[in-house]
C-alpha cells in the first residue's frame, strides 16, 4: 500500500508564501504523474498543479506564475512552493500518485490565507 505524506500547511497572511511536501513511501520513480490538488469549503476538488515523471509540469491557471511544482528524486518527495498568497488559495491542499490505474490520495493539509 503506498502511503503518501503531506506536510507544511499553516497560516500565512495575503502576500506570504509556504512550502507544501509530499513524501511517498516508494520511489516516486513509480509513478507517472504526481500532483497536488485543492478543495475549499463548498466548492469541488480542483487539480493546482501536477508533474509527471520527465518532469513536465501544468499549472491551474490563477496559480500560474506564482506556484511551483518540483521533485526531489532522492527523498521520494514532491514539493509545491507558493508565493504570494491569495485569500482564495485557502484550502486543504492534498497529494496525489498515479501509476498506471493506481490513483493515491494523502490524508490532505490546511492553508489558510488570512490577515
Amino acid at each position: 500500500q503506498v502511503q503518501l505524506v503531506e506536510s507544511g500547511g499553516g497560516l500565512v497572511q495575503p502576500g506570504g508564501s509556504l512550502r507544501l511536501s509530499c513524501a511517498a513511501s516508494r520511489s516516486i520513480f513509480s509513478f507517472n504523474v504526481m500532483g497536488w490538488y485543492r478543495q475549499a469549503p463548498g466548492k469541488e476538488r480542483e487539480l493546482v498543479a501536477r508533474i509527471t515523471s520527465d518532469s513536465s509540469t501544468i499549472y491551474l491557471g490563477s496559480v500560474k506564475g506564482r506556484f511551483t511544482i518540483s521533485r526531489d528524486n532522492s527523498k521520494n518527495t514532491v514539493l509545491l512552493q507558493m508565493n504570494s498568497l491569495k485569500l482564495e488559495d485557502t484550502a486543504v491542499y492534498y497529494c496525489n500518485a498515479g501509476a498506471g490505474f493506481n490513483d493515491y490520495w494523502g490524508q490532505g493539509t490546511q492553508v489558510t490565507v488570512s490577515s
